[in-house]
């Protein structure tokens, strides 16, 4: 698929690292600018535009936007905008997740859970799309999980907002179906992320086992194969989802999951 986005402007929320940071590289290296959006110290959100910039060849900027806020996550297209002038791409990956009992949630953290995951995608879509019908073309992404697919004990708000994220995807979709305009999900299972690499560690320390060996059993927990899903691969699936290859596949949840919801 070299560069066949070039010149294309994507947005990607929550991509400073883990899955957004692999699809911003992914659609840069496919010759799309980019708009990275997340938290991070000045210096080092600076560096990683410089860096992907050289690597790539694009233009990349940073926008800051806290997108559990209504009006950030309603502005943040606008930036991209004035910033590059379009956006022809938008991954909604920033999401957050609180882990519990449903009778034992905070009500304030069932909200913020349900702002990053779902709300922000609503704002960042219903800005996006006018500008995307009015040149004829584009691509929204919304990364979801298999949680989306699925249910799961001790994380009802992240559940709720995934399988809601899920039905977004598909109604977008189908309000868009006569046009150039794409709408799908990518429902990862576990992937290779910070957060599980500090539950590697955890497990590790309490069941006195090495770090590989807490990492191939969490793996192996949900995961059929043994292996969780690289954040590269979550990537390059969301660049192939931008392609005009992909332009007929409209409303997909598609799982990367080790074969987890196969069983």
């Amino acid at each position: 698929m070299a560069n066949t986005l070039k010149d294309r402007v994507a947005l990607v929320t929550g991509s400073t690292d883990g899955i957004g940071l692999a699809s911003a590289r992914a659609l840069a290296a496919e010759g799309c600018s980019v708009m990275l959006n997340g938290f991070g110290e000045a210096d080092a959100l600076a560096a990683l535009c410089s860096e992907l910039s050289a690597a790539y060849g694009v233009e990349v900027a940073h926008s800051p936007a806290d997108l559990r806020e209504e009006a950030a996550a309603s502005g943040l297209v606008g930036e991209a905008v004035a910033r590059f002038g379009r956006v022809d791409i938008l991954v909604n990956n920033a999401g957050t997740q609180h882990k519990g009992l449903v009778e034992d949630h905070p009500p304030q953290r069932w909200r913020e859970v349900m702002a990053l995951n779902l709300d922000a995608a609503f704002h960042t879509i219903r800005t996006a799309l006018p500008g995307m019908r009015a040149r004829g073309w584009g691509r929204i992404v919304n990364v979801a999980s298999v949680y989306g697919l699925a249910g799961g004990v001790e994380r009802s708000s992240y559940v709720a907002s995934k399988h809601g994220l899920v039905g977004l995807t598909k109604a977008v979709a189908l309000e868009t179906a006569t046009t150039p305009i794409t709408c799908n999900a990518v429902c990862p299972g576990d992937v290779s992320t910070r957060i599980f690499y500090r539950n590697a560690k955890l497990l590790a320390e309490r069941e006195q086992i090495t770090r590989a060996e807490a990492q191939q059993r969490i793996a192996a927990a949900s995961m059929p194969s043994g292996r969780v899903v690289a954040p590269e691969q979550v990537g390059a699936f969301v660049a192939f989802l931008c392609s005009e290859a992909a332009g007929e596949i409209r409303g997909a949840a598609l799982p990367m999951d080790g074969a987890w919801l196969a069983r």
